[in-house]
């Protein structure tokens, strides 16, 4: 199949870098983790794996670009894909390259060990992949792709370790960066979140059998039961129906992505104990109680950015209106389009609901700016449509830090709050005004009552703060500067 390509109108968004599944101990496993997959088909669009494995077969593996459903509903492929026991990917690259060669990079991994197979699917971003690659090499490895994933199946390979669990917790002691990780042997189904639990992974319960899921949305496509999450550094291994708890790292304190709980994860998942889209619908009244505006209509910036204008509509009295109306069948494209295409923007995604906005002072509330090209398009839609002021609310702090754990997004050079004040950002979008909520309240709507503690941060807040919690060790190699080195 021809890859597809990403979007053109999209490279103004952030984007996750995918998202795992995996199930142990029901009949088709495969089809489970087809529909989990699908569930999380928003950490990522670009490829889509399985790997199962039957005791008369062993194991089998499928890699295709382009959607779920486009792939793992043809019963002719699934048929390919027997056994109770399977894991999947969805990809959108961070690491690796692009193109028609990256079904190389298609997750799950597999590697043959003496022991036995073990395939591997990763969500999150090794900060010392580039280290480890070199080490690798020169003493012999022979990669197979340019993801920075594979490096853990090499480093399991050199381990004297005597079961692939073990083999698993070694290598994972040499990464750094985030990574929740879920793995399969021919009758176990792992899964590791790094010490800090940067990425989400959560276990349910599927009849006799077991399921891990980066996010609960997976689970409730099955029908599975939430049990809990996986915590930050912890290792279980699945088997014969019962789940062992490791623990392979040193204690060290969470650090869990806030951006999950802004726009990454689904709002109808659940995590840290929360709804989040109630998180989302709080974001929206804090930031409704730090940036207050007179104006007619709140009007959110599809679909991310509607449970927060919901809560800023709430906590202010100003009506909430569906303002901009998202097209929800702009997908891929097969082909670059035209120029003459291109030009029309964000016009093929959003359209303007004339009748609503004509006249009116809006409020547009999205989850956050990176480029800042987007949010000019829909600011000129906007006041074509006849509206009297444009107000501009981010439910995000600046995002003026690149993130190096699992998320796509342009260096610090191309992030507009990298280079420009808030007033600044205001008069480059054309705005009558604009605010971000700021980071403590971002803490506050994310349950955390005193807002953010500066000297023991309770999420990864880098895009925000610069505040890495880890040292993005490749990325120094390469000159990228730390907050304090550039302040």
């Amino acid at each position: 199949m021809q890859p597809f390509l990403s979007h053109p109108f999209d490279d103004d968004r952030l984007h996750e870098e995918c998202g795992v599944f995996g199930v142990v101990g029901v009949s088709d496993a495969a089809n489970f983790v087809a529909l989990g997959l699908h569930a999380l088909q928003h950490r990522g669009q670009e490829a889509a794996g399985i790997v199962s494995h039957d005791p008369a077969g062993g194991f089998h593996s499928v890699r295709e670009f382009g959607y779920v459903r486009d792939n793992f509903t043809r019963a002719s492929l699934m048929q390919t894909l027997p056994g109770p026991i399977a894991i999947g990917h969805v990809r959108y690259s961070t690491a690796g390259s692009k193109g028609a060669t990256a079904i190389r990079d298609v997750q799950p991994f597999f590697g043959e060990f003496s022991m036995g197979g073990c395939a591997i699917a990763h969500n999150g971003n090794l900060t010392n992949a580039a280290a480890l690659r070199r080490e690798l090499i020169e003493r012999g490895s022979i990669f197979q792709s340019s993801s920075d994933s594979e490096c853990i199946i090499h480093l399991m390979a050199r381990s004297i370790q005597k079961t692939i669990a073990e083999r698993l917790k070694d290598a994972l002691r040499r990464v750094e960066g985030a990574f929740s990780v879920i793995a399969m042997t021919r009758t176990k189904l792992i899964g590791v979140r790094d010490p800090l639990g940067v990425r989400p992974l959560v276990l349910g319960r599927v009849g006799d059998g077991w399921a891990l899921s980066s996010e609960t949305c997976g689970l409730d496509i099955i029908g599975a039961e939430f049990v809990r999450e996986i915590e930050p550094g912890e290792m279980v291994v699945i088997e014969d129906g019962k789940v062992n708890s490791h623990r392979p790292f040193a204690p060290a304190k969470s650090r869990f992505c806030i951006f999950e709980q802004v726009y990454f994860s689904r709002p109808d998942s659940i995590l840290g104990g929360r709804s989040v889209y109630e998180t989302r619908r709080q974001i929206g009244v804090e930031l409704a109680r730090e940036a207050p505006v007179e104006a007619d209509l709140v009007c959110p910036v599809p679909d991310s950015g509607t449970p927060a204008a919901i809560g800023y509509a709430h906590e202010s009295g100003i009506p909430f209106g569906m303002g901009i109306i998202r097209n929800q069948y702009v997908g891929r494209t097969f082909i670059e389009p035209t120029e003459q295409i291109r030009n029309m923007g964000v016009r093929l995604k959003l359209n303007v609901n004339r009748a609503l906005i004509a006249g009116k002072r809006v409020v547009l509330v999205d989850d956050s700016v990176v480029r800042g090209t987007t949010s000019r398009k829909i600011k000129e839609m906007i006041l074509d449509a006849g509206a009297a002021e444009v107000h501009f609310r981010i439910a995000s702090p600046p995002t003026a830090w690149p993130c190096f754990y699992g998320v796509d997004t342009p260096e610090r050079s191309k992030l507009l709050a990298a280079s420009m004040t808030e007033n600044q950002m205001r008069d480059y979008l054309g705005v009558d005004s604009l605010r971000f909520i700021s980071l403590d309240g971002l803490y506050r709507a994310a349950g955390e009552a005193k807002g953010r503690n500066p000297e023991a941060p309770q999420f990864c807040d880098a895009c925000f703060s610069g505040d890495y919690p880890v040292a993005p060790a490749d990325m120094l190699e390469r000159g990228f500067e730390m907050k304090a080195a550039a302040e």
